[in-house]
């Protein structure tokens, strides 16, 4: 194995790695949860040094600097008060989703009128308007970098979700067809359907590292799929009404559902197993989320 390049992640805190093994560039990630501001870095270069034989002598001091600005960016002040800023009068119809790229110099809005627009954030200006939509814009997402402009058919019905990889090599779209496709981000082309669901899917999720998908569906259930063999892992059941959403903890052995039946749920990634279930709404759950370390859940 030859390492290639190193990368850093702010969120939730890590380092990817991407190396070449029998000719294949491939990625693993260290995540570095517990990182502090306070965290003393040559100690922790050394423990990541003999837990990552990747990490040679070589990339010491590159590694240090990479900790050093996750630091930075963990001693940010939190403590930020918001004001209105602008009110962008965007589409005609009503928005459905709102997108900012890595950096938020530009963001993008979804609406009923089935155009995207994208605007300069700072200044408010409309620097785009998507066209070619036939109907609803439902799910929207930045690649990073962006640039590339691919119609992506195949589905049969309504798309509900769709996202990019952490390393934007894969988008993953969810329909109201019961299926999800994975596609090539570079080329645009379907490169697998991944079926099993009864009824719509309402959400799908890569976990931090592009090796698992996850779905949710009006079925009841949810599935976690292999994303290079695109094969089933396990079946998630217990819920009593649709799962509107899944998300993985950034660790991946955790998934979070929230349902219509007024309750989230943690299951075990890997064997389905439903290890708690969270209650106290009154009413139907449309959205839940880890926080980056994964010790908190907000539904």
């Amino acid at each position: 194995m030859k390492l290639k390049s190193l990368l850093l992640r702010y969120y939730p805190p890590g380092i990817m790695l991407e190396y070449e093994k029998s000719g294949e560039l491939k990625t693993r990630s260290i995540d570095l949860l517990e990182l502090s501001p306070s965290t003393d870095v040559s100690a922790l270069v050394e423990e990541i040094k003999r837990a990552e034989p990747l990490i040679t002598a070589s990339r010491t001091e590159q590694v240090s600097l990479l900790v050093q600005r996750l630091q930075e960016k963990l001693r940010e002040n939190s403590n930020h008060s918001f004001y209105l800023f602008k009110v962008l009068r965007a589409h005609i119809l009503p928005l459905t989703n709102v997108a900012l790229n890595k950096s938020g110099s530009c963001f993008i809005t979804g609406s009923y009128d089935r155009t995207c627009k994208l605007w300069d954030t700072a200044s408010g200006e409309e620097l785009h308007t998507l066209e070619g939509h036939r109907n609803v814009v439902y799910a929207i997402a930045f690649n990073n970098p962006y640039g590339k402009v691919f119609t992506l058919i195949g589905h049969c019905a309504e798309i509900s979700s769709a996202l990019f990889s952490w390393d934007c090599s894969l988008i993953l779209t969810g329909s109201m067809d019961k299926t999800c496709m994975l596609w090539d981000a570079t080329n645009g082309k379907c490169v697998a359907t991944l079926t099993g669901h009864d009824d719509e899917i309402l959400d799908s999720c890569f976990d931090y590292t592009g090796k698992l998908i996850a779905t949710a569906s009006a079925d009841g259930t949810a599935r976690v799929y292999c994303a290079a063999t695109r094969k089933c892992i396990t079946k998630l059941e217990g819920h009593e009404g649709e799962i509107s959403k899944i998300s993985f903890n950034p660790q991946g052995n955790r998934l979070l559902t929230g349902s219509s039946d007024k309750t989230a749920r943690i299951w075990d990634a890997q064997t389905g197993q439903c290890l708690q279930v969270l209650e106290g709404h009154t009413d139907e759950i449309f959205s839940c989320a880890f926080n980056y370390k994964g010790n908190i859940v907000i539904t």
